[in-house]
């Protein structure tokens, strides 16, 4: 079986203390796991802002220990590590192949080089957009949605071909894994699609989650567990 070493990481003592962020986070990890049938044999937790990686003793512990082992050291998303492109190089030279991030399964050089660059800009693209387009639409007086365009036969057909599409997408199998446990702790829907949206998660058509679409998965999920 495949041995992990866990990497959580929220930036104050007080999101420490919340759990929310780390609730996620691991959340994320243990349903990665579940699918590559791997074990996690140690977890570690920081509350740190993101600093050069040698000022962060957990996260220099935590490779320590995959490197004596030959561990895999794995995190829930790869901004967990850090946005900067030359820390997630000096990981991955550090890890070698005993590195996975659960938002991006292959991890090669330039796959990370990649991403990594992305990820620098991510945060702020989107704030952007989301911004633009939600000003964009107030002004016009737009309302989401015109189910007038489409027949019941559409609404069915479409429906149908999205829940597979959603159940085959990795992206949702890992939101998925969150929305359980969320759901164990009594979040409320709209409680869970905010945390799915600060951690990065997106549906299958690139959009925030909101309580409809939380509420979708966790019925698709109900679907899959009893067929």
């Amino acid at each position: 079986m495949k041995k992990y070493v866990s990497y959580l990481r929220v930036s104050t003592k007080g999101q420490e203390r919340s759990g929310l962020g780390l609730e996620a986070q691991r959340a994320i990890i243990e349903h990665y796991a579940k699918i590559d049938e791997a074990a996690i044999e140690h977890e570690f937790i920081e509350a740190i802002s993101g600093k050069d990686i040698e000022n962060r003793p957990k996260l220099m512990e935590a490779i320590k220990l995959c490197n004596e082992k030959k561990y895999t050291f794995i995190v829930a998303k790869l901004d967990r590590l850090s946005r900067d492109i030359e820390h997630i190089f000096k990981l991955k030279k550090l890890l070698g192949e005993n590195f996975k991030s659960c938002d991006l399964p292959d991890t090669d050089t330039v796959t990370l080089g990649i991403y990594a660059i992305f990820a620098q800009r991510e945060r702020e693209i989107i704030s952007i957009r989301t911004k633009v387009a939600l000003e964009a639409k107030k002004k016009r007086g737009e309302k989401m949605g015109n189910p007038q365009y489409f027949t019941q036969e559409t609404r069915d057909l479409g429906g149908k071909m999205q829940r597979e599409k959603a159940i085959k997408n990795i992206n949702n199998k890992m939101a998925s894994g969150m929305i359980a446990r969320y759901n164990r702790d009594e979040y409320t829907l709209e409680s869970i699609a905010q945390e799915l949206n600060n951690f990065g998660f997106r549906t299958v058509k690139g959009k925030l989650f909101n309580r409809s679409t939380v509420w979708y998965l966790i019925k698709r999920q109900k679907e899959i567990n009893t067929t």
